[in-house]
């Protein structure tokens, strides 16, 4: 008999013994349901109850929360997963979803939570659901001979950056700034850093993976071919399976780099000199990142409020050579040898990152946020340098909210020298900077519609300066407002209206290997690639 008739049979027969374990009288529960089928299908014996949590239980809520990022979605009238699974060993993660998908229970996968829409914790449109939290599933396992790692979904970037620094001062990986990141998802969508100008995203660093994908297999890159390892290094989390581990390409760096942060209020020439870091930090040495926060600040005259402009920057280098390339090419910035910081490129983390610079690195182990807030973010690729009028008309809106935030990432560099089709990820060449914008507040749902409506509005405002055909979006900033997929419902119609904006003409083709490896959608989410009819 064919092995894959004898397996499907198997199955069939594991269901039928279930069902017959369950007495005619008894109504099951969802849980319950999905861990009898857990208990057959997982290769590792496990006392599973004790790895499900579902309401009644006192761990469920500070599970749910542990790594929830955005308070917004935490709020009592948003939707609650009807249970958390947290698996410690790929296998689970394989039984989990060959049970979900056998009994129709809805999938979301967390590795970090930093989903800013909140679609790795929570469903606005299918219920029941259940969350498949890979939290316990951190390991990170650096081959310094091979310059590579292996890296469990769920460990934190921070965590990765303090293994690779505690075996070599001189390896480093180029990826998120946030150290708290979960690397699962983090690489799904991109991955920037202070070192992208340089050596590209985290998916331009990626040679190997293993994922359960929609039928419960685990792959690696040359199970799954190249059309689906291109997919998933770029291409969206929770579309085209779960990501057990990612390889990694570790990359050199100095003993010594550098850092500062220089800022400038308007009344310091603020204004002018952000019009001039346009024209500059996507062409300076690509070994200098420099990116700009821009924030509400105390002005001049008490109690009225100005706009600041903070330049933070890493240096793969000593000061003296930096305070060379500034004074060439962006001395308008005045910088001095007294704001430069000489450090090694696991502390340029912690200092990028917000730490105080007694922070030791150890503090990387904790693998959690050290705030979490209510916020709504939105995200532009600007092309064209914004002119310096056009600047000065922005803070008189941007001032209107309490809580506004921008951060302008610089691209260039090595970010200009890879196609637009080798990832998922298209914001290549021409592509000057991304702005991330944010607004946060602390008063849960008191003034949260004044907040969003004043997102709503900004982002409006900043259309004419925005990239065009299509106005794009980072898949990482997850925006529902530019679309969402209706209820036990996705459609290429409905996915083309977000699908081009964060992947421009890679969408087609994400849209054929989503179509290809899940025919079913069983991977689906607000945002989730769809997968065409059979036939189309």
């Amino acid at each position: 008999m064919r092995k894959d008739i004898m397996q499907s049979m198997m199955s069939l027969l594991a269901t039928f013994v279930v069902l017959l374990s369950v007495p005619l009288s008894t109504s099951v529960s969802i849980e319950e349901t999905f861990n009898n089928c857990l208990s057959l299908h997982a290769q590792i014996p496990n006392q599973f109850p004790s790895s499900i949590y579902t309401s009644t239980n006192k761990s469920y809520t500070s599970i749910l929360e542990s790594t929830a990022q955005n308070l917004r979605y935490l709020l009592p009238s948003v939707p609650k997963p009807d249970f958390i699974f947290t698996p410690f060993h790929d296998s689970q993660v394989q039984a989990a979803v060959i049970c979900a998908k056998q009994h129709g229970i809805h999938m979301r996968i967390r590795s970090g939570g930093h989903d800013y829409e909140g679609l790795s914790y929570v469903s606005l449109i299918e219920k029941p659901f259940m969350i498949l939290d890979l939290a316990k599933l951190r390991a990170v396992n650096v081959d310094i001979p091979h310059n590579t790692a292996w890296i469990q979904a769920g460990a934190t970037i921070g965590e990765v950056y303090y293994k690779i620094s505690a075996k070599s001062s001189v390896h480093g990986f180029p990826a998120g700034l946030c150290t708290s990141l979960g690397i699962g998802g983090l690489i799904t969508g991109g991955a920037y850093g202070s070192m992208m100008r340089k050596y590209g995203l985290g998916v331009d660093n990626v040679v190997d993976a293993r994922i359960v994908d929609a039928n419960g297999k685990i792959l690696d890159r040359k199970a799954m071919g190249e059309d689906l390892f291109w997919a998933i290094r770029g291409g969206g989390g929770g579309s085209f399976g779960v990501i057990l581990w990612w390889k990694i390409k570790l990359v050199p760096v100095p003993k010594t780099v550098t850092v500062f942060t220089v800022t400038k209020s308007l009344e310091q020439g603020g204004n002018k000199l952000l019009y001039r870091w346009q024209q500059v930090a996507p062409n300076i040495d690509e070994n200098l990142f420099i990116r700009v926060l821009i924030q509400p600040g105390n002005g001049s005259v008490p109690g009225q409020r100005t706009v600041t402009t903070s330049y933070q920057a890493l240096f793969l280098g000593g000061a003296n050579r930096l305070l060379q390339v500034m004074k060439q090419s962006f001395p308008e910035l005045g910088l001095t040898r007294k704001d430069c910081l000489e450090t090694s490129w696991i502390k340029s983390v912690l200092y990028i990152a917000g730490y105080p610079n007694t922070t030791p690195p150890e503090v990387l182990l904790q693998g959690k946020p050290t705030s979490k807030a209510y916020f709504k973010a939105k995200s532009d690729f600007v092309r064209q340098v914004i002119p310096e009028t056009s600047l000065n008309s922005l803070w008189k809106i941007f001032l209107q909210d309490e809580g506004p935030l921008m951060i302008w990432n610089p691209y260039g560099g090595m970010m200009s020298r890879i196609a637009e089709s080798a990832t998922p990820f298209p914001h290549r060449k021409g592509t000057l900077y991304k702005i991330q914008y944010l607004s946060g507040w602390i008063d849960g749902e008191k003034n949260m519609a004044k907040h969003m409506s004043w997102m709503r509005k900004f982002y409006s405002y900043m259309t004419p300066y925005a990239s065009k055909n299509p106005r794009e979006n980072y898949v990482n900033y997850r925006d529902l407002d530019i679309g969402m997929n209706k209820k036990n419902c996705t459609s290429l119609s409905l996915a083309n209206s977000w699908g081009y904006r964060y992947f421009k003409g890679n969408f087609n083709r994400l849209v054929k290997v989503k179509t290809k490896v899940d025919p079913s959608n069983f991977f689906r989410h607000e945002q989730s690639i769809p997968s065409l009819p059979i036939g189309k």
